[in-house]
């Protein structure tokens, strides 16, 4: 039953203060104003909010589903509780999201964090087997017992074996589920249940139409307490979270959303589901009134291929990129918060058969623009393989237009695979070996500018830092841990490979690079940054 709205009749009292205005002469500014008085009065609700959500809690609940399994897990070492995916960040996951990379290539080169930090990521290693349970929430999509939840509710910290999965209905009815197909990269899953006879179920709606400020209400499971019903509005559409997925386009809510809410439904008031919860924001750990959840239009086509039993293919570049900060947007004279540039390109993948360059910057995909809402990924993963499509880059400067037939995106595992690189056995964190032997040449020009303390990477230095063979740039002997480089994470034994797109292997060619950008009236540089064991990054460096 749709929930009816009271309005304000107001228009009457209005209109009568109008035909004061002419007789008093009232100035045009303030017939203006009572226009729009009048306007709003026709679509603000007198009371602001739904009389009640219990008819339309009551005809939706007995379609929503408990879900908890027992499985065994592989952690990391000594871990004894589940992982956090967002780690230093205040961005959580609800019971185990699994780490991911926000490109077609495996990680973002800020590590994932979304606030844009260090530019370098750890790695993870070491681990052991144990017994683990998860608890979360599902919906079911039709009368012969599918259901919808999120993949990491199945298996939680991303390397689990399900042993058993039960599901509970609103009236306390527990069945066995069996898993029908799982998606890790969109985090979708589908269960089937038996239970011999018809059962209630939920329709997917239409994502596409939510609004910032329209109503839903959310139901689940939240810390394992049985059906709970929270509502809010949609805060924000397309809300990019730094995920690490390339469905990083989320609808934003303050309804309350916590553990175990994973994989729930988010209704609009026609109670159709326009989202699956799947992550909050937290300092916290509990809802704070920012919870993210997979916009309809994502999950549905997924959901559908995964009940058919077909699998999931994606568009695929073979390219690892991260998104154009403010300071490398400077740097390169570019707009602020449009683009995404290309860090490396896997050789003989589909970016680099297209003529895309480490150093590129992503501007446009089959017409549309690459932004935080719509990403690279987003845009490439969501076309068939084997599609032809046309990229514009920004490439020295320039605009250049590449035409690139999509591949097909290898699987989770195989992604892991390809980054899966060593550390270098001469990484030390007292920087590179012969370093502080000899004087060192100085450059008071760059010293000044970035706060770094620089030199030229001979090859006796680059076999201590585990560098390949031929490797040029420049080596960072000392960091001003006031600088921007020292904000931005940079250390000794970092290699500088190239600045402002021109590949640096001397001090003069770097200072020549600093010149140029304070000459066009620039107030940041961009460096391509090598730090042994890892994969290049691109960074921009304020200038002082």
């Amino acid at each position: 039953m749709p929930v009816r709205y009271a309005y304000g009749l107001t228009s009457a009292l209005l209109v009568g203060g109008a035909a004061v205005s002419l007789i008093t002469g009232m100035p045009a500014g303030a017939q203006v104003a009572q226009n729009d008085q009048q306007r709003l009065s026709q679509i603000v609700p007198r009371a602001g909010a739904p009389a009640s959500f219990a008819d339309l809690t009551h005809q939706l609940q007995p379609a929503v589903v408990n879900i908890s399994t027992r499985q065994r897990v592989r952690v990391a070492g000594g871990a004894q509780g589940g992982a956090n995916p967002f780690a230093g960040t205040p961005l959580e996951g609800i019971f185990g999201d699994k780490d991911g990379s926000d490109d077609d290539f495996g990680g973002r080169g800020n590590g994932g964090d979304p606030r844009g930090g260090n530019s370098f990521g750890g790695q993870r290693g070491g681990g052991q087997t144990r017994e683990a349970q998860s608890l979360g929430s599902g919906f079911i999509v039709s009368a012969d017992g599918f259901v919808v939840t999120n993949a990491h509710v199945i298996t939680p910290e991303g390397q689990g074996v399900v042993e058993t999965i039960s599901v509970t209905m609103a009236d306390g009815t527990e069945y066995p589920a069996r898993l029908i197909g799982k998606d890790t990269t969109s985090d979708l899953a589908v269960l089937k249940i038996d239970a011999g006879k018809a059962l209630p179920f939920v329709k997917f709606g239409d994502s596409n139409a939510a609004r910032v400020g329209d109503w839903v209400i959310a139901i689940g499971n939240p810390f394992g307490l049985g059906g709970t019903v929270t509502a809010g509005i949609i805060s924000a559409v397309y809300r990019n979270i730094g995920s690490g997925s390339p469905y990083d386009r989320y609808l934003q809510t303050d309804a309350a959303i916590n553990q175990g809410n994973s994989g729930g439904p988010m209704f609009d008031m026609r109670g159709q589901v326009i989202g699956i919860n799947r992550a909050i924001f937290s300092p916290t750990g509990g809802s704070v009134g920012i919870g993210f959840a997979i916009p309809a239009e994502i999950a549905a086509p997924i959901v559908d291929k995964l009940m058919r039993g077909q699998s999931i293919e994606r568009g695929y570049l073979g390219v690892r990129i991260q998104p154009l900060s403010d300071e490398l947007a400077e740097s390169m004279g570019l707009p602020h918060n449009k683009g995404e540039i290309v860090q490396m390109v896997e050789p003989g993948k589909a970016g680099a058969l297209g003529g895309i360059k480490a150093g590129d910057v992503v501007v446009k995909v089959s017409g549309k623009d690459v932004t935080r809402e719509q990403t690279l990924s987003f845009l490439v993963a969501s076309t068939a393989p084997g599609t032809r499509i046309p990229i514009e880059v920004i490439r020295d400067g320039k605009r250049v237009m590449l035409e690139v037939t999509v591949g097909r995106r290898p699987s989770d595992e195989e992604l892991a695979g390809v980054l899966g690189g060593r550390r270098g056995a001469g990484e030390q964190g007292g920087g590179p070996g012969g370093a502080q032997q000899g004087a060192q040449t100085r450059s008071n020009v760059i010293e000044q500018a970035l706060g770094l303390r620089l030199r030229p990477l001979t090859p006796a230095i680059a076999r201590e830092l585990n560098m390949q063979p031929g490797t040029q740039g420049l080596v960072v002997a000392d960091v001003d841990a006031s600088s921007d480089a020292g904000a931005k994470g940079l250390q000794s034994g970092d290699v500088l490979l190239a600045a402002g797109g021109r590949p640096v292997g001397s001090l003069a060619e770097l200072e020549g690079v600093i010149r140029a950008a304070k000459a066009a009236g620039r107030s940041a540089i961009s460096l391509q940054v090598l730090r042994p064991g890892e994969q290049p990054v691109f960074i921009g460096l304020r200038l002082r």
